[in-house]
């Protein structure tokens, strides 16, 4: 569960005012809006990137408006990704169990888990240079899954990716939410994108946020 009550956010010049958003336990959520709007600010602030100005933030009935971004318990997949160029795939989704120290066997069984979700296991020793696009997508994916997060954050996740890959990482998208559980709040400005793959929808224009009836599409 995502809340936001009254929340307020300065970046500059740029003010979010007074937005309150509720998204559901265990819900596919999108968020859409022109450019400008203050999407990824308002993603941004969530996770603890933003400096929060007024309101509460809560995730799971907490409220953890002034927590460090590291103990928010969100994944998160910026739009430019931020790959890490030396890595493997293993190593790239190990590292945010590594930064909490799991135990190395721990790691290599969730590492192996997230693979086999997103269909990496044979990318495991390839790095960031050897991977397509949507398959570095789908690194930065599993890499934010990999710790078992409370919600999932994704910024324009497809927006890069060509029409196939982007087709097939929504429809992974989509299925991995479905058989992990993990509330899930993704921007984007593509309308069909929203309506494919919403359980809830969301919309920011002028500074207000809305919430507009929506059922997912099938996913082909």
């Amino acid at each position: 569960m995502i809340k936001l009550q009254n929340l307020s956010v300065q970046t500059g010049s740029f003010i979010l005012h007074n937005i309150s958003l509720d998204v559901r336990e265990g819900t596919y959520a999108t968020l859409m809006g022109k450019n400008g709007q203050g999407k990824t600010t308002l993603m941004e602030a969530i996770c603890g990137l933003r400096t929060v100005t007024a309101g509460t933030i809560q995730i799971n009935s907490v409220d953890i408006t002034r927590w460090l971004p590291g103990d928010r318990g969100i994944g998160y997949v910026p739009q430019d990704l931020v790959v890490f160029p030396g890595m493997t795939t293993y190593d790239q989704i190990a590292f945010p169990l590594k930064i909490r120290r799991w135990p190395r066997r721990m790691i290599s069984d969730r590492v192996s888990e997230v693979a086999v979700l997103l269909h990496l296991t044979a990318l495991l020793s390839r790095r960031p240079d050897e991977l397509s696009g949507g398959q570095s997508q789908r690194v930065a994916i599993g890499r934010a899954l990999s710790f078992r997060p409370r919600v999932l954050m994704l910024d324009e996740p497809v927006s890069s990716l060509d029409q196939q890959a982007k087709n097939e990482t929504l429809s992974l998208l989509k299925s991995i939410q479905q058989q992990v559980g993990v509330t899930t709040l993704h921007i984007t400005h593509d309308e069909k994108e929203a309506g494919r793959m919403a359980d809830q929808r969301f919309v920011i224009d002028n500074g207000t946020l809305s919430e507009q009836s929506s059922l997912a599409s099938p996913i082909h």
